[in-house]
């Protein structure tokens, strides 16, 4: 249900299909909630409008794979990019107040959840994932050419929603965000089992499959809104660079740290899928005996889970998590000073809420 609650969210019939997420740990909706409540009534309805913009843009494609796409919406989130497009619109001035400018942040905000959503499902074809947060993925449920076909309706639909705005600046804000994307997946089946990995060409893909993301949606919001200029879609899209990247970092601890009831997978299944993070480039670095690993060997779940106990042995989960506390902090040092009337208390929240999930 996204961070709404379930009496804020409209009743509907929900599709009877197997959904590719499930939601998010209390933790992290818990969070984004309590910002989404201090914003007040404006941005809780526009919380609301984009979460009905969602589905009705998916379940509207209609059987097969709109049941799919709109089961994959319905399964919540914590709807954080979508988050990130309003209040970087209402750091910039807000949109337009008027009835077109309302249903353009709302576009906005509905298609990079699209895009957000379309890698989801994607990822779990190409990892071969039996389950997501918990529950089964579209792949494994209805196969890889659905999972495929779903990916691409979500895709197709957050352009589709996006080109209604009549704004090429921001389709190609997207646009750059969705190839980033794909880059960034590139690089990481690149390196998949790889023996070394820089850690400079690891952030480096970070920035790419994750944080690029994250940077459309404030620069989306800034365009939208009636004080952007190109200057404060700079600083909103670098902080939200930074905070993408801080995000990804800690993701990636915790896969190592789980537990699976927090993750809804099991510890280690980035292990099992060959890829190279940086508690393991950090770990090997520490430990002579974990960087002479085989991690084509590990295709036990017991056995990552036990290579995830040494990894933390090294202290290379502390260091990752300090090394996103500290691109965090820059991201709101960054950005202080940079939108009028302390605009951007909200959006410095999101970037606590990015580090207080791993807590």
């Amino acid at each position: 249900m996204g961070i709404l609650s379930g009496r804020e969210v409209v009743k509907r019939s929900a599709p009877a299909a197997p959904t590719s997420s499930a939601p998010s740990s209390p933790a992290d909706t818990d969070a984004l909630a309590a910002i989404v409540r201090r914003g007040g009534a404006r941005l809780r309805a526009r919380m609301l409008l984009i979460e009905r913009h969602l589905r009705r843009v998916t379940l509207d494609a209609g059987a097969p794979l709109g049941v799919h796409a709109g089961a994959t919406i319905a399964a919540g989130g914590k709807r954080l990019r979508p988050l990130l497009v309003v209040l970087a619109a209402e750091s910039a001035g807000g949109p337009p107040a008027t009835q077109q400018g309302e249903r353009s942040i709302v576009r906005a905000a509905a298609a990079v959840e699209l895009v957000h959503s379309a890698t989801l499902v994607h990822d779990d074809v190409i990892d071969g994932a039996p389950l997501r947060r918990g529950c089964p993925t579209i792949a494994q449920s209805a196969g890889r050419e659905v999972a495929v076909a779903t990916g691409d309706l979500l895709f197709s639909r957050a352009f589709a929603e996006l080109a209604r705005n009549g704004d090429q600046a921001q389709l190609k804000a997207l646009s750059d965000a969705s190839s980033a994307l794909a880059e960034g997946e590139l690089l990481q089946r690149e390196d998949a089992y790889a023996a070394v990995v820089p850690v400079e060409r690891y952030l480096r893909r970070c920035e790419l499959k994750t944080a690029a993301l994250f940077e459309a949606a404030c620069r989306l919001g800034a365009l939208i809104a009636v004080g952007g200029t190109p200057a404060l879609a700079d600083a909103l899209g670098a902080f939200a660079r930074r905070i993408g990247l801080a995000f990804q970092l800690l993701d990636d601890v915790l896969d190592v740290s789980g537990p699976v009831e927090r993750t809804g997978k099991p510890r280690g299944t980035d292990l099992l899928d060959g890829t190279v993070t940086l508690p393991l480039i950090l770990a090997r670095e520490r430990d002579p005996q974990i960087a002479q690993e085989d991690l084509f060997a590990l295709r036990d779940p017991l056995l990552a889970e036990a290579m995830c106990e040494r990894i933390a042995a090294t202290g290379a989960l502390e260091d990752a998590r300090e090394r996103a506390l500290s691109i965090v902090a820059d991201a709101k040092t960054a950005l202080a000073g940079s939108c009028l009337d302390g605009r951007a208390s909200l959006l410095d929240l999101v970037a606590d809420a990015v580090v207080a999930r791993y807590r």
